[in-house]
């Protein structure tokens, strides 16, 4: 179970990574004004959502769920756990909102400011920042 812990860890650190690098891309994207500066950050945008941050997401959920299945008799009783599942739900929202982004940017239709993606950036530090109390602190 050691190697299963820490193979979802390395895939939640990637899955952050680009939960960080994503929405800064969206900030960048919302400021360029020439059709080059916006096609690349398009195909930015398209394999860092498809090629990083799917796989990492999967891999980290279904790492994450067999081990909680496995250990359910102990996890069962521990309402921190309840607490960061609902941020992780939290967090998966967030990563599908950003791919319906991914799909404005594509098709020109964004109309967020630059403003609102320096706000929308911030959200993954939330969730971490609770979820790694959650976990190291476990206080309830």
């Amino acid at each position: 179970m050691l190697w299963i812990k820490a193979f979802h860890i390395i895939s939640v650190i990637t899955w952050f990574a680009a939960l960080f690098y994503l929405p800064r891309l969206f900030l960048y994207h919302s400021m360029s004004k020439d059709k080059p500066s916006i096609e690349r950050f398009k195909v930015m945008e398209r394999k860092l959502y498809k090629g990083i941050m799917m796989p990492s997401f999967i891999l980290a959920s279904v790492l994450g769920l067999w081990m909680t299945i496995d250990g359910w008799a102990y996890y069962s009783t521990q309402y921190w756990l309840y607490v960061k599942l609902l941020l992780v739900i939290l967090l998966i929202t967030y990563h599908f909102y950003c791919g319906y982004l991914v799909g404005l940017f594509k098709a020109d239709k964004n109309t967020r400011s630059d403003v609102f993606y320096r706000w929308f950036n911030e959200f993954p530090v939330l969730i971490l920042v609770g979820v790694v109390i959650l976990v190291a602190v476990k206080p309830f």
